[in-house]
């Protein structure tokens, strides 16, 4: 800093009567619950908010860090990569009623994904004729004032209020975060008119240790025998998993369990590194594949850990003789006007503790153990891994290899990245190629959404880069689902907080979902005789060059088998030893 610089902050400190306001005890609220960043686009109601950040920075005060977002579906898609990986939730600060419209499908996102997240929305002004400070002032003020702000989010919002004085704000932002952080985790929504962050208060503290989050539960003991009975019983037993790797612990006892049993584990849908793709009691995914699941039908005893939906009855269900049990955090799918899976038990329970108990009942009581018929499954079941994964490996080199395929790229993206790099996945169409190709076998190296609004693999994966800057960290995305990424400041904001990660385009010229959807329910229609559905976005842009002009980002178009493996080398390089962002849009066929 420059002599003149010090100088002029003497002066602006030496000048600067002393207040501590609402703001300053919300910000001061948020680092003291270990939020590290605020991802924020602000707009006119956060005058005390920036005031705020601008004084504790001239203090040299320690606050979270301020993430500039130029959209607010990337902010929040940004805070939900960070809580994806860590655990721990980030703020999100937005500009009232619109600001909060425009997280739209991300806060459906971390709603229906369980994350936890703060979102704070300030409201247009309460007063109009200066009563108070921040009354209002621009016209805006008038048309941004809603009858029930809070009622936008109300159907995704685990929890929602508002501050109404900076007394107790202390208290409502902690208390916000601790039913963020309880099982089921989900957004929190608050928001405060700019008078109310702007009122003057005396400096107070609360005793952070006595706001926890709630304990996570367990099963009674005597249904745990039931469990145990029931699996040790078995002929042909069955572990359905989808999001059991939210808390890495699981995934021991997982694979503790499915050992010790020889239990075959089928993830459905996952959004997590479940179980270990190259275990020998890994037999695969299902996903919306329109034909029944042999091992699913096959099953006379099916354990459901962590899953939302883990079959399709209209196409891929259990046998009517197999016995379910439903262990989660969330069994009765309560936020789900329409679910339902009959089972002899439902249980609501964390499923590292869960699996914990299941695992010390049957050490306990090996005796009760058919030692030659877990050997003999355990063989069986070795043999279906095997002939499975070869068969797979087989669909990544057509005889025809003009064109690069889908198995194709994410076999080629198996051969250059290794197990610790982290893979955020969002190539709907392609998301059951991407686990059966790329194989993650460590927790916490692959992520897929958990939901369905598109555009979410941009802004998780810079978050998640900002969670583990060490990792290389991988997004896969389809054409669509890049464009709703908001490319444009996304890139921005990776350039501008050094955050490189690499993208992969599966890009197909359009969207592959919505024409699926169709030939499902008019296999023989209008649109598949006349193969109009449109969807279709040709000319193609160049996606790869929207990220470049944003970010001064690696992109690079691959048309070419032959050109497919150096350019992912290069771009890797790019990510790991320049510093940049990389975006390789890959021409797949038309889907």
């Amino acid at each position: 800093m420059s002599v003149q610089e010090v100088k002029k902050e003497t002066s602006i400190a030496s000048n600067y009567k002393t207040i501590y306001t609402a703001a300053d005890a919300m910000l001061e609220t948020l680092q003291e619950n270990g939020v590290k960043y605020i991802f924020a686009n602000l707009g006119s109601d956060h005058p005390a908010i920036i005031e705020s950040f601008a004084k504790a920075k001239l203090e040299d005060k320690d606050t979270p860090q301020i993430i500039t977002c130029p959209h607010e579906f990337v902010a929040m898609s940004a805070a939900h990569g960070y809580a994806m990986l860590t655990g721990e939730p980030q703020a999100v600060i937005v500009h009232v009623d619109c600001g909060t419209q425009n997280l739209g499908g991300a806060i459906h996102n971390a709603a229906k994904a369980r994350i936890p997240i703060l979102i704070f929305a300030g409201t247009s002004p309460a007063t109009q004729e200066g009563e108070l400070k921040g009354s209002r002032n621009e016209y805006i003020h008038w048309l941004q004032d809603s009858f029930d702000q809070r009622g936008i989010v109300r159907g995704y919002a685990k929890y929602d209020n508002e501050i109404r004085t900076g007394k107790n704000i202390k208290q409502v932002v902690t208390r916000s975060i601790q039913i963020a952080k309880s099982d089921p985790k989900g957004p929190a929504y608050l928001m405060a008119a700019r008078e109310v962050m702007e009122e003057e208060i005396d400096p107070y503290e609360i005793d952070h240790n006595r706001w926890g989050c709630i304990s996570p539960s367990a099963i009674p003991d005597d249904r745990i025998q039931e469990i145990a009975g029931r699996l040790l019983k078995a002929a042909k037993p069955l572990i359905v998993t989808s999001y059991a790797g939210r808390n890495q612990r699981s995934v021991q006892q997982l694979i503790k369990l499915s050992e010790r049993l020889a239990i075959p584990v089928l993830e459905s849908v996952p959004s997590y590194m479940n179980f270990p793709s190259d275990h020998p009691m890994h037999i695969g995914y299902t996903w919306n594949e329109p034909h029944q699941n042999k091992h699913l039908e096959d099953a006379d005893f099916i354990l459901v850990v962590d899953s939302d939906v883990p079959w399709i009855p209209y196409k891929n269900k259990p046998s009517e003789n197999s016995e379910i049990i439903i262990i989660d955090i969330d069994p009765l799918k309560e936020k789900i006007p329409l679910w339902y899976i009959p089972a002899e038990g439902f249980f609501k329970a964390d499923s590292f503790i869960a699996l914990s108990q299941i695992n010390s009942y049957i050490n306990k009581h090996q005796r009760l153990i058919d030692e030659s018929s877990v050997s003999n499954r355990y063989t069986a079941i070795s043999r279906i891994h095997k002939a499975q994964r070869l068969e797979w490996e087989a669909m990544e080199y057509p005889g025809e290899e003009s064109a690069i395929t889908p198995q194709m790229l994410t076999g080629c993206l198996r051969e250059v990245l290794n197990d610790e790099d982290i893979v955020i996945s969002e190539a709907i169409t392609n998301f059951s190629t991407v686990t059966r190709h790329l194989p993650r076998n460590k927790p916490g190296t692959y992520f897929s959404p958990g939901a369905s609004s598109l555009g979410w693999s941009g802004g998780a994966a810079f978050g998640a880069k900002l969670a583990a800057p060490d990792k290389l960290v991988v997004a896969l995305t389809g054409d669509g689902s890049f464009m709703f990424s908001n490319p444009t400041p996304l890139h921005w904001m990776s350039g501008k907080y050094e955050t490189p990660f690499l993208t992969i385009i599966y890009n197909n010229d359009g969207w592959t979902a919505p024409k699926l959807s169709t030939l499902g329910v008019h296999p023989n229609g209008i649109a598949q005789q006349t193969d109009e559905f449109f969807v279709k976005f040709n000319p193609a842009a160049r996606y790869a060059d929207i990220a470049k002009s944003a970010g001064g980002t690696f992109a690079f178009i691959v048309e070419k088998p032959k050109e497919l493996k150096d350019t992912l080398l290069k771009a890797i390089h790019a990510v790991k030893h320049e510093g940049k962002s990389a975006v390789v849009d890959v021409r797949l066929p038309q889907g």
